[in-house]
């Protein structure tokens, strides 16, 4: 079925990549007098109906923080909820993941998972990797940080061994050692619930994403929200460092 775009948004204009820091969940199901794990639970609908409208505005890319190296510190009741739901979800969404030919990819320290959630991510990675309409990436067991962490180890291995020099690193080479180096960096970062924080979330990818923060709970969050947001991005001018009137003169 053909989808129809809002008018107010440009088609011509989508960014490439949005990534999302889920949050809220908890909050949420507190003010209906309901437990974290409901929260989590209500969450599910979220995912799909945002995931399934990035894919029909001709987003190439949408990055979920849904579990960060942060979270295994919380209860351990909700940890193991959480992973128990993740398994699920994933199970029971690949079949809609293929009729929308998104391919599944995940960042983040997944060998921290229990087994269950490793096998259901690699076989759900496996049904998916022709699709090409977008690439939906889950940040699972990820920091920012850590990452930046792995990656500085990996280049000082390299300049120990004699593979490479240390004049030889710069900007390029070193994202290639990120584990999102097969995304470009995010153009849009969308945050739910009104935290004015990224949380350890792509912190070098983001140097340049606009970042658009709304009061909403994830769980309440829709399709017509990340509309929203879309069209807040398409009002901004991206500078890069640049003055406007290097912009508009395309210097």
């Amino acid at each position: 079925m053909a989808v129809t775009l809002p008018d107010f948004l440009d088609p011509g204009k989508i960014p490439s990549h949005v990534a999302i820091i889920m949050d809220g969940n908890g909050r949420w199901a507190k003010q209906k007098g309901n437990s974290r794990i409901f929260g989590h639970q209500s969450a599910i609908e979220a995912v799909r109906d945002t995931t399934e409208g990035a894919a029909a505005a001709g987003v190439k890319y949408l990055t979920l923080y849904a579990f960060s190296t942060e979270n295994w510190s919380r209860p351990q009741f909700e940890v193991k909820a959480l992973m128990e739901l993740l398994v699920m979800t994933i199970a029971r969404e690949t079949p809609t993941l293929m009729e929308n030919s998104i391919r599944l990819q995940t960042i983040g320290q997944t060998e921290d998972l229990p087994t269950s959630c490793q096998k259901q991510l690699a076989e759900a990675m496996r049904k998916t990797e022709n699709n090409t309409r977008m690439t939906l990436n889950l940040a699972l067991s990820y920091g920012g940080r850590r990452d930046i962490l792995q990656a500085v180890r990996s280049i000082a291995e390299e300049v120990k061994s004699g593979h490479l020099s240390p004049e030889n690193i710069d900007e390029t080479l070193f994202r290639r050692y990120l584990s999102t180096s097969f995304l470009p960096d995010p153009e849009l970062m969308i945050r739910t619930s009104g935290e004015f924080r990224i949380s350890n979330f792509l912190l070098w990818e983001l140097a340049y994403s606009e970042i658009y923060i709304t009061q909403k709970f994830w769980p309440d969050f829709r399709r017509a929200d990340l509309y929203e947001a879309i069209a807040d991005y398409q009002k901004r001018e991206r500078r890069f460092g640049k003055t406007s009137e290097q912009i508009q003169s395309g210097k």
